[in-house]
């Protein structure tokens, strides 16, 4: 097993992105540590910092850095259990969630740890009529109106088209869409970013003709593909919702692990004595 590479919320393609639309992102680099932390105004709590799976760096450094002054910060936190976060005056906001991480190698590899289902769909997708291209994410991409669409009419809430944009414009090349076709048009597509040496899944769908040829697994099969042989050693495919048990399938199908974070949590001066006290039965 590969050890996980550093988020997409902790790289320097991602800081680009939010700077482009005005946003606040700075990184912090010691010797030890680094942390993509970014900064807006909320009201009622003034400028807050909010930090996504941060900060990298040894198990030590990234103890020791729960116990600095913080300030309001917002903490979507990743390797820390509820007693040691709520010790250190953060307060919980929101449970733990789950993400499907697969590891990217060799064909063979790759292709011997998918469930079996998965594998005889993909079979299926390859003996289909269909062209599987790659292409950086244009400007006014359709992936992007579908995308929008298929969120809206879901009840999901998804990176908004403006970001994803501007991701592309500040990484060339760092947004790749694969898109599969027949002779009438694209029946599937996915969105991958790129950052440093791994990747994220962003947007997948599919029409209806392509859900019947199973045509995402064969996105994603040369997604997989064409990213190991770029050098890029994970592939996050996102969360693992319960309220979509298919989704959750296809993506575990894969042969991808089950990677938890630890929650999402608010440190604030006025807060921290409590939060310090609470039950631990509460900070689960």
């Amino acid at each position: 097993m590969q050890p996980l590479a550093p988020p997409l919320q902790q790289s320097p393609e991602y800081a680009r992105a939010i700077t482009a639309l005005g946003g606040v992102a700075e990184f912090v680099r010691t010797r030890s540590l680094a942390c993509l932390t970014q900064s807006r105004a909320w009201p009622g709590l003034g400028r807050v910092s909010l930090i996504s799976r941060g900060p990298l760096g040894d198990d030590a450094a990234r103890h020791d850095w729960l116990s600095e002054r913080h300030g309001t910060l917002v903490l979507n936190a990743e390797g820390f259990d509820a007693g040691t976060l709520r010790r250190a005056g953060f307060w919980p906001l929101l449970s733990p969630a789950s993400l499907a991480i697969l590891d990217l190698g060799d064909r063979n590899s790759m292709r011997h740890a998918m469930h079996q289902k998965w594998r005889n769909r993909l079979n299926r997708a390859q003996s289909q009529p269909l062209t599987v291209t790659r292409r950086a994410l244009g400007h006014d991409d359709w992936l992007l109106r579908a995308e929008t669409q298929q969120a809206r009419r879901r009840g999901y809430r998804s990176l908004p088209a403006r970001f994803l944009q501007a991701y592309a414009a500040g990484n060339p090349g760092r947004a790749l869409v694969w898109e599969a076709r027949d002779r009438d048009g694209p029946v599937a597509a996915a969105l991958v970013l790129r950052h440093q040496r791994a990747a994220t899944w962003q947007i997948g769908t599919s029409t209806a003709r392509g859900r019947s040829m199973s045509a995402m697994n064969r996105v994603l099969w040369q997604a997989m593909i064409e990213l190991a042989e770029d050098g890029a050693g994970t592939l996050d495919l996102g969360l693992v919702c319960t309220e979509n048990p298919g989704l959750a399938r296809f993506k575990l199908g894969t042969g991808a692990r089950l990677h938890t974070l630890s929650g999402t949590w608010l440190h604030h001066p006025a807060l921290a004595p409590v939060a310090r006290r609470l039950p631990a039965r509460l900070a689960a």
